[in-house]
């Protein structure tokens, strides 16, 4: 067994006893020998045990290491007596304890219960030592400016006493992975920093990942994992381990996950080859247990601590924070993306539709359009025909939302072409729904109105597929709905499918509202629908101009459901014969 005396610094006259096999000597808290001095290197040096020989390694450290006053550049043996410095501290080599404290009966340690990661100390003031795990007395590192702490025992089942890891050094390292996660949001960053800065604290790690909770599935995924050593296998996962650290939301120790009673059913831990793990569950604000971070060894001379774990699980509740933070920020994101887009594919959808209606001697047009949602699947068109004709186009593509409008600006483009190339509406109806067929769209119920308006002859030609019929008013305010015999089925239903056609002539004062489901299905708080015969009553009673009348239509919708929100787009159009 083999000792370092400190013979320069505040802990002057302390011992620590060296681990088997390695002794890290360095600033940062993952090293066995911590010294707390900004000019020590995170891991400076260390000290080596191979076949009872030591050997010191300087770990190319920022300002060197010295055996007997020179700087080493290669591993150099050591011998009983040797000095050793660290910047400004200094220790002694020793293997022979008897020799070195002759009067061991002022120790607080027998001789026979020294081991690797006790320490003891060389003071005979014991008045405020702290207590230890068991309730034993723990030696004191040297008052609170003391710039050594002892090794970690090397087994948690050890009976050697142990010093904690000194708060400020532990908060260091919290405070160190705190500032680093403020400077990511993406959640993918976050979970890098977070194993990276993992595996600069906790050195004998071999493999390490992050499992959260899928938002959809709620089953668990690996979003980030780490593997100290080149390796072409997988990191080891033990789902036995996962689910008992979630479902107790408690963080998890085995220092030899071999002979740990609680894990020997498990034959994926055997088949993983693990020798010591932590395992500390992801808790969200809620304290349900989001995911979980997993630290893993196989080396069994280099088990986790306790205070390994309480580091880990500190860690963890910055951890899980951030991911929480990076997760709203990236819902966040997403929604602003998404809304940005839908109101560019509102802009785009709205330079469809026409911006002005038509103008006509002896008629007038009016026309609403309002989605329930950034854009729609009702669809509305004026098309002037090459011989002076108006046609007016107005459908609805079953659903709401993105995928009924991209096949509403299918259906615009389309119709249009039919309309211009065919002489009638009925045919321009029949090569539509033909086209419609065998496009490779997949059914969606599609209903369409075409009219076409000759302004010479004052009569309007009606093709309906499937759609609602329109409503005629006559002069003397007469209302009826017409065309449902003549009415087809919706395109894409038969793809050889005729279309047939009615034709009406209008006289002064008479008008044509055509219209869209949105109109009769509109719901109020009751559930009841506002129907045909409320759009009958709507229309009787408006004004007598086209605006009017579709002004008075659209408040009475709004009147009728109330608070209730839209549910559906609505589209209406009208013309109306002046003379």
């Amino acid at each position: 067994m083999a000792f370092l005396k400190v013979t320069k610094g505040t802990s002057a006259g302390q011992l620590v006893t060296l681990h088997p096999e390695r002794t890290v000597l360095g600033r940062h808290p993952t090293s066995q020998v911590v010294l707390d001095d900004g000019a020590v290197s995170r891991h400076h040096a260390e000290i080596l045990e191979e076949a009872g020989r030591f050997y010191v390694v300087d770990l190319r450290s920022r300002n060197g290491t010295e055996v007997n006053g020179v700087k080493i550049n290669n591993r150099t043996e050591l011998r009983e007596g040797d000095s050793i410095r660290v910047c400004d501290h200094a220790f002694q080599f020793l293997t022979d304890l008897d020799r070195e404290l002759p009067e061991r009966k002022n120790l607080d340690v027998p001789a026979s219960d020294v081991r690797p990661g006790a320490a003891t100390v060389d003071e005979s003031d014991d008045s405020s030592r702290p207590t230890g795990p068991d309730g034993s007395s723990t030696p004191n590192p040297a008052g609170e400016g003391s710039s050594v702490i002892s090794a970690l025992e090397a087994s948690s089942t050890g009976r050697g006493l142990r010093l904690n890891v000194r708060p400020e050094v532990k908060l260091r390292a919290v405070l160190e992975i705190s500032s680093a996660l403020g400077r990511v949001l993406d959640l993918q960053d976050v979970l890098t920093v977070i194993l990276e800065s993992l595996f600069k604290i906790f050195n004998q790690a071999d493999a390490g990942f992050v499992l959260l909770k899928d938002a959809d599935s709620s089953k668990l995924r690996v979003q980030a994992s780490h593997c100290s050593r080149p390796t072409d296998d997988e990191v080891p996962i033990s789902m036995t381990v996962v689910r008992q650290a979630m479902e107790q939301t408690q963080a998890i120790l085995s220092a030899d996950v071999m002979g740990d009673g609680r894990f020997r059913s498990s034959e994926s831990l055997t088949d993983l080859r693990l020798r010591s793990l932590m395992c500390a569950p992801l808790l969200a604000t809620d304290g349900s247990a989001i995911g979980v971070i997993q630290l893993s060894t196989l080396e069994v001379s280099h088990p986790f601590t306790s205070d390994d774990l309480d580091l880990l699980v500190s860690v963890s509740a910055q951890a899980a924070m951030a991911v929480e933070n990076a997760t709203l920020h990236d819902t966040i994101v997403r929604r602003r993306d998404m809304e940005r887009d839908m109101s560019f594919a509102a802009q785009v959808q709205q330079g469809f539709l026409p911006s002005v209606p038509p103008q006509a001697d002896g008629f007038e047009f009016a026309d609403y359009y309002k989605s329930a949602y950034h854009v729609g699947g009702d669809y509305f068109d004026y098309v002037r025909l090459p011989d002076g004709r108006i046609a007016i186009a107005i459908g609805d593509v079953a659903g709401k939302g993105v995928s009924a409008a991209l096949l509403m600006a299918r259906l615009h483009a389309s119709a249009r072409y039919h309309l211009i190339s065919s002489p009638k509406p009925s045919t321009a109806m029949t090569g539509l729904n033909a086209e419609i067929s065998s496009s490779g769209l997949g059914f969606r119920l599609i209903t369409l109105v075409f009219a076409v308006l000759d302004p010479k002859s004052k009569t309007v030609c009606i093709a309906n597929a499937g759609h609602l019929p329109p409503v005629h008013r006559d002069a003397r305010g007469k209302v009826q709905l017409i065309g449902m015999r003549e009415s087809g089925l919706p395109l894409g239903v038969l793809p050889d499918q005729q279309f047939n056609e009615m034709t009406l002539s209008l006289k002064p004062g008479e008008t044509l509202l055509f219209y869209t489901d949105g109109i009769t299905e509109a719901m109020n708080a009751r559930e009841q629908m506002f129907g045909k015969e409320r759009l009958q009553k709507a229309v009787r009673s408006s004004s007598a101009s086209v605006d009017g009348m579709v002004s008075s239509l659209i408040e009475s919708v709004a009147d009728f459901c109330g608070p209730s929100p839209q549910r559906d787009d609505i589209c209406v159009t009208a013309v109306r014969c002046l003379s």
